[in-house]
């Protein structure tokens, strides 16, 4: 006759409580990319957007959103990470290694401007408000991938050799913020904008328009 020890019952008691702790951990885990998700969406696009529409976007309530992300500053932390990722990986798709290093410029320029264009977050004021550390932490792949770029351009000659990468990746992030403050301003179109952006930064750069 089969006897159940008392052994047994504890091995089946952890198994079960180990199953209901990873389906919590999962269930978790689920909320918390819902809620980022949404966050992206919101206010990737609508910078001044409250957590509540963010809540009803990810459809939990606004406790829920707290809980993942104790606090707005941390949740829009979160929202540029993800948005950073995407960026990345777009311009890595965009193959700006490839070609004369002022059509890959001009390559990394067209798809940042277009993620800026697509979220008014980055740079909107409240991205300010982000630790340093982590904004610099953020912005580093990014960054990285323009500063290559920029030697690459000194060492073929057509960029200007005499100027710090450094100085032309502070010029660059500048300008894209004055941009950004036209068009919130609606002193010019985003067309208009993307233009004069891309004439100023290959005017800095000493570059020329390809033919």
């Amino acid at each position: 006759m089969y006897t159940i020890t008392l052994g047994d019952k504890l091995d089946n008691m952890s198994d079960v409580t180990g199953g209901r702790r990873r389906r919590r951990r999962s269930d978790a885990e689920r909320s918390a990319g819902a809620v980022l998700d949404a966050a992206v969406q919101v206010l990737g696009r609508h910078p001044d957007a409250k957590v509540e529409e963010v809540a009803a976007a990810a459809g939990v309530t606004r406790q829920t959103v707290y809980a993942h992300y104790p606090s707005r500053p941390l949740l829009v932390a979160a929202v540029i990470d993800r948005i950073t990722a995407e960026a990345v990986a777009t311009i890595d798709a965009a193959n700006v290694d490839s070609d004369t290093v002022t059509e890959a410029l001009l390559r990394w320029l067209d798809v940042t401007w277009r993620l800026f264009d697509r979220y008014p977050l980055l740079l909107h004021p409240s991205v300010t408000a982000i630790d340093q550390a982590d904004s610099d932490r953020q912005h580093a792949p990014v960054i990285e991938r323009l500063e290559r770029l920029i030697r690459r351009g000194q060492a073929s000659g057509e960029f200007d050799g005499t100027l710090n990468p450094a100085w032309l990746v502070a010029a660059t992030i500048a300008l894209g913020h004055a941009a950004g403050g036209e068009i919130a301003a609606a002193r010019m179109t985003t067309a208009q904008t993307a233009a004069a952006l891309r004439h100023s930064i290959l005017r800095v750069y000493g570059a020329h328009e390809p033919r």
